[in-house]
Formats: C-alpha cells, sequence, structure tokens
C-alpha cells in the first residue's frame, strides 16, 4: 500500500555524538545541514509507481538565535500538489544529557496551511514562537553516526500514538547522508499489525537543491 506518511522526522534522532575536529562542525550541526534543503522521492516513484508516490520534502532552519539546538520548519507535498502540503512539522534538533542527538517533533498552531511555503518564505513565519507548538510526545527519533559517517535510528518502542486507519501507534526510521533521506513511517494497530505506510521499504528522498541557511533575523 502507499502512503503519504513519511519523515517525520514525524515524527525525530537519536545519536551518540562523535568528537568533533577544531575546524569541521559538530554533529549537531551536520545533522541540521544535512536535512535543510529540498529533496524529492521522483526516483524511487518513477520505477515503482504502485507503491510510492512522488513526494516533495523541504526543510529550512528557523530560530537559529536560540540556545538549546536547532529548529527546522518542515514542508512536505505531493508532486501533483506542490502548494498543499499534507504534512507540515517543526523539527527541534538537540543535544541530549547521555551526549546523544535528538529531534523533537511539533505541530504547528492552528490551520498550519497558513504557513505553506515558509521554507522559500520564513517571513510566512513572523510572529511564530516555540511556545506556540505542539509537541509530538513520544515520536522523537533517535539516531547514531554511523561509521561511514551517515546517520541513522528510529522512534523508540510505542510511545509514538496515531489513530490513522485504525493505528494504535506509529513508527519512523531514519537514514540520513548529505544527499539523501531514506525514511519509513508506519503504523500499527493494537496487536502489533501494520494498518498504513509503505509496505516494501522505506522512501527515499534526494537532495534537489540546498538552502541557504541564513534566515532574517529573529527567525
Amino acid at each position: 500500500m502507499r502512503s503519504f506518511a513519511i519523515l517525520l522526522f514525524g515524527t525525530l534522532l537519536s545519536a551518540c555524538a562523535t568528537n568533533p575536529s577544531k575546524s569541521g562542525p559538530t554533529d549537531l550541526e551536520q545533522l541540521r545541514d544535512w536535512l535543510s534543503g529540498s529533496f524529492s522521492s521522483e526516483a524511487q516513484s518513477a520505477v515503482d509507481p504502485e507503491h510510492y508516490f512522488h513526494i516533495q520534502l523541504h526543510m529550512s532552519p528557523i530560530w537559529q538565535g536560540l540556545e538549546g539546538g536547532a529548529w527546522l520548519y518542515v514542508e512536505q507535498a505531493t508532486a501533483a500538489k506542490p502548494d498543499r502540503p499534507y504534512r507540515q512539522r517543526v523539527y527541534r534538533l538537540r543535544s541530549t544529557s547521555d551526549g546523544r542527538l535528538a529531534s523533537d517533533v511539533y505541530l504547528l498552531p492552528g490551520d498550519p496551511l497558513v504557513f505553506a511555503g515558509a521554507w522559500r518564505d520564513p517571513n510566512l513565519l513572523a510572529g511564530l514562537t516555540p511556545a506556540q507548538l505542539l509537541p509530538r510526545e513520544g515520536c522523537s527519533i533517535f539516531l547514531s553516526r554511523r561509521a561511514d559517517g551517515s546517520f541513522a535510528g528510529m522512534t523508540e518502542g510505542r510511545g509514538c500514538a496515531s489513530e490513522l486507519a485504525g493505528a494504535l501507534y506509529a513508527t519512523s526510521e531514519v537514514v540520513l547522508t548529505s544527499d539523501s533521506i531514506s525514511s519509513w513511517d508506519r503504523g500499527f494497530d493494537s496487536t502489533d499489525k501494520q494498518v498504513w505506510g509503505a509496505e516494501l521499504g522505506p522512501y527515499l528522498f534526494i537532495r534537489q537543491a540546498s538552502l541557504d541557511l541564513k534566515s532574517p533575523e529573529g527567525r
């Protein structure tokens, strides 16, 4: 079955952070930079249109002046309706007390379509603050830095609630490289039977363009 439920990052991250070199980015900065940009599942959908939609995924940094982590505005839409995203989220990337990385997922207040296109026009987020966001409890993804430099991880347990298609909970699995995101979001019922999400494997999003990591003052 095909599904619009992808990434989510959420959907969040756990990583045993390695010590950065003096001249290189920290793991948190690397994670932010690799997530930032525009991605597409077009190549995967062209090969297997029965199981995978052509999805466009955009993520851009916001509120860069805040301490304690990095924030991203996230938007997903089908290629057929790029201006009508079906998923809009805010991710917070942070370091945990045990040396890992975490990506927390938040819902936007009110009608999220008011913010559609904010990945290319940060002014649409003017006035929005972290205090207005609604946390998706239990949906954080925890990633580890692998030997090849990529990040990989998933949600933990059954704590990410979902009611879509009769589901009880959702899971997300993510592998992130400098130019791609592999994301597998699935929903399960009370018997642990999958009821939504891609059946054959994760969606593969390929980087399409880089985003300027600088944002307007105060964003």
